[in-house]
This record gives C-alpha cells, sequence and structure tokens, in this order.
C-alpha cells in the first residue's frame, strides 16, 4: 500500500484536529483511500509553542521551506486565518504543485479568482469543504449531490458567534452587550468580534455559495448586509409575542433569472426548522426544483467539526473526486457562464418595523400617513405604555403586509426625520 505525503500549515485549534484524525483514525484513512496517509510537514509559526498534540519530532518547522522543495508531498492543507500570508503561501503551494485544502473562507471571497487561476494554471485542484459551515457538507452536496437541480433559494445561518448571541439574548433575557461578553468568555467570539457581528463572516460565506450553488460573481463587501448589533431585549422579545425568532440570515434567492443576495436579522417563524437552531450552530435550507427543500445543520466551528470537512477533503483529493469536481465546475473562472446580481432593494416580504416615538395625539396617524405613502400597509400593531410620564418616548412595533425593501427603507428614513422620533427606527425582513 502505497503512501501519500500531507503537509499541514497551521496547528491551531483546527490543525491539531485535523493532524488528530489523521494519526488516531489512520486505519480508517487507509480504507477510505487505499493508501496510508503521512503526515510528513506540520509549519507553524512558532516551534517553541506548546501544544495540545504529540507529534513525531521534527515534524514541526517553522516556514514552508521544506514543504515546498519536497516534490513527493502534492497535498498541502492550509489552516492559516486571514489573506496574508495566507494569499502569498497558497499561490507558492499551487506553483509548487500543491493540491491546495483550506478552510479560509476570506481568503477565497477575497481572492477565489487569482488562486483558482493559479491551480488550473499548474493542473492542481482546491478543496474548501471547511469554509462554510464547519462540519456541515454543504459544499460537497452544492457541487455534487444537488447537481441535477437548479436551486432557486438559500437560506443559512452561517455565523455561529451571532447565533449563540441571539440564542443567549431569546432564552436568557440578556442584552446584545452581555450576551458577547458570554460568547468571548466561552470563545465563541473574537476579542474584536465586528466580522461576526456586523455581518461580514456571513457575507463572505454567502458569497462562497453563492458562487457555488448559482455561479454568482459577487464581491462579498458589496452584498448588502445589516448585523446584530442593531437589536434590543426589546427586539427579541416583540419577535416572541408576534410569534417569531430572530435570526441573522444570509439568504439567496432567485427570481426570473437574477439573484438577490443579502445578510440581515429577520423574524422567522417559531417552529421551523431554522428559528429552532440554537448556540453555536450553523443551519443552510436550499430549495432544488427536483429534490425539493432540504435543510442541513450542525456544528459550525471548533476542532472536530471543521477538521472532519478538512480530513474529507484530504481524502476526495487522495481519490481524484476533488480534482475530477474542479475541473468540472470551473469555479471562479471567466468561462462560466455568471448569473446577474438582483437590485435587492426590489425584492419583496413582510416587514417587522420598530418605532421609538412621542407618546402624543396624531403621532399614529402621521405615521401610519407616511407608511401608505409609500404603498406600505399594516398588518399587526403592538404599543407597550411610556415607562415615564405621558408624552415621552413610546415604543411601537408593525408588522407590515408584502412591500419592496426600497419601499420600507424611504418610509423609515422619513419617520426618522420626524420630530416626534426619538431613536433610530428598525426594520427587519420577515421569513415566511
Amino acid at each position: 500500500m502505497s503512501s501519500i505525503r500531507i503537509g499541514l500549515i497551521g496547528l491551531g485549534t483546527v490543525g491539531t484536529g485535523v493532524a488528530r484524525i489523521l494519526i488516531e483514525n489512520a486505519e480508517l484513512m487507509r480504507r477510505q483511500t487505499g493508501h496510508t496517509l503521512e503526515l510528513r510537514h506540520v509549519v507553524v509559526g512558532d516551534t517553541a509553542k506548546a501544544r495540545q498534540i504529540e507529534l513525531a519530532p521534527g515534524l514541526i518547522r517553522g516556514d514552508i521551506e521544506a514543504l515546498i522543495a519536497d516534490t513527493e508531498c502534492r497535498i498541502a492543507v492550509l489552516l492559516v486565518g486571514g489573506l496574508e500570508p495566507a494569499r502569498s503561501i497558497a499561490l507558492r503551494l499551487l506553483t509548487a504543485g500543491k493540491d491546495l485544502i483550506t478552510a479560509n473562507k476570506a481568503l477565497l471571497a477575497e481572492h477565489g479568482t487569482e488562486l483558482f487561476e493559479a491551480a488550473r494554471l499548474h493542473g492542481r485542484s482546491i478543496a474548501f469543504e471547511a469554509s462554510v459551515a464547519g462540519g456541515i457538507p454543504i459544499i460537497t452536496n452544492m457541487s455534487q449531490c444537488l447537481s441535477a437541480n437548479q436551486l432557486s433559494g438559500l437560506s443559512g445561518i452561517l455565523n455561529g458567534t451571532t447565533n449563540f448571541i441571539l440564542t443567549c439574548m431569546d432564552e436568557k433575557g440578556q442584552d446584545y452587550g452581555v450576551a458577547l461578553k458570554e460568547a468571548q468568555h466561552l470563545g465563541y467570539a473574537e476579542a474584536d468580534p465586528t466580522m461576526d457581528v456586523d455581518g461580514s463572516d456571513a457575507a463572505q460565506k454567502l458569497a462562497i455559495l453563492a458562487h457555488l450553488g448559482f455561479g454568482a460573481r459577487a464581491y462579498w463587501k458589496d452584498i448588502p448586509r445589516l448585523g446584530i448589533d442593531c437589536l434590543s431585549p426589546l427586539d427579541i422579545a416583540f419577535a416572541r409575542e408576534l410569534g417569531c425568532r430572530i435570526k441573522l440570515i444570509a439568504s439567496a434567492r432567485l427570481d426570473q433569472g437574477s439573484l438577490a443576495l443579502g445578510v440581515s436579522p429577520a423574524l422567522v417563524r417559531l417552529g421551523s426548522p431554522l428559528a429552532e437552531v440554537r448556540q453555536a450552530f450553523n443551519a443552510v435550507a436550499l430549495h432544488g426544483d427536483a429534490v425539493g427543500q432540504l435543510f442541513y445543520q450542525g456544528q459550525g466551528a471548533g476542532e472536530k467539526p471543521t477538521a472532519s470537512a478538512v480530513v474529507a477533503d484530504i481524502v476526495d483529493t487522495v481519490v481524484g473526486r476533488a480534482q475530477i469536481t474542479f475541473n468540472l465546475l470551473q469555479l471562479w473562472s471567466e468561462n462560466r457562464p455568471a448569473v446577474p446580481l438582483a437590485d435587492l432593494s426590489q425584492t419583496k416580504s413582510r416587514f417587522y418595523i420598530r418605532l421609538t416615538v412621542a407618546d402624543n395625539p396624531g403621532v399614529l396617524a402621521v405615521i401610519t400617513g407616511i407608511l401608505g405613502a409609500h404603498l406600505i400597509s399594516i398588518a399587526s400593531f403592538l404599543q407597550k405604555e411610556p415607562a415615564d410620564s405621558p408624552g415621552g418616548p413610546v415604543t411601537l412595533v408593525m408588522m407590515t403586509h408584502v412591500a419592496s425593501q426600497a419601499a420600507a427603507n424611504a418610509a423609515i428614513k422619513a419617520i426618522d426625520q420626524l420630530p416626534i422620533t426619538s431613536a433610530r427606527s428598525l426594520c427587519l425582513p420577515v421569513m415566511d
């Protein structure tokens, strides 16, 4: 039985999990691939750092030169985060004739075209199952198992940090700041959580899925996104009163040949699959014209779930499936027809609107007049008694009938300019 050499760049949480699986499940890997998978190079930034796994002496190195020079090592697993030096390392590995496996979604979202062209130029493949949704095999399912389907829509909870925070706000009544601190304490959120909580991380992952499932060439920064830091416990409570739960939803919807992409908190009906995804779990709902509705749920981060996806890519690369898929899909290629992107402002849904206005006679008539002028009809209305004296700020919540995003945005802008409005209003889509 022949031996396949593997190089691993990065020995953090996920890298440790990959090394552990390759060592502890060596016999299983032999049965899956017909080869012995030999971890030959482990490249780290600090060779003196204590590790959570014991590796053979001399295996850990401080640079990639030995890996680059090893012509018998044809598979490289890049588990370095960020854009640089990850991009430079990836290009060197591909140029050196290595098939690449990565979990770095930011790298793919930012430099996918450059990297995939380099892989094609050198006859190599790139596998990236772990870049989206951790242990959920969504990349494989979209690229292979659902190849007989024209996808019409995708809705996902693609960020475990924000889902954990929203779960704390919903189940414990915590405000956003307290829930964020708990997420940081448990290791779900970084010291700087901006990319998670402002929707950027979900937008990067959505850009990858949209390209894979629909052929869309969307730069992730161009995807409209709203984060969860605008939410208060009031929104969580009002949503529950309305029979919903708020989730950060990344969505892609194909309509009349164009694709609408967006990331935003949204109200999701209690009891629906996405509404019941708790803690740091991820989920993706898909609709195909042949198979109908599908739902995938699992752990979106962590050592074992993400390492599971990485090792699955290693197996696919060893047996040749990754190369076949890579060549056929022509991802990030000008040769692949692109689906045009829709103007998200023209998409339609129902909306949850939360206003903070003076508790004066005639206020409601002014607000409903503005909504009516923008052809927005109110389906239901909630108001809480003012906490202070009459005439002080009061919270109004409205659920609308179906309207366009453009109309909702224009109406909210007009309402926020009124002297009776004392805080910025919130408008969220409702998933029905």
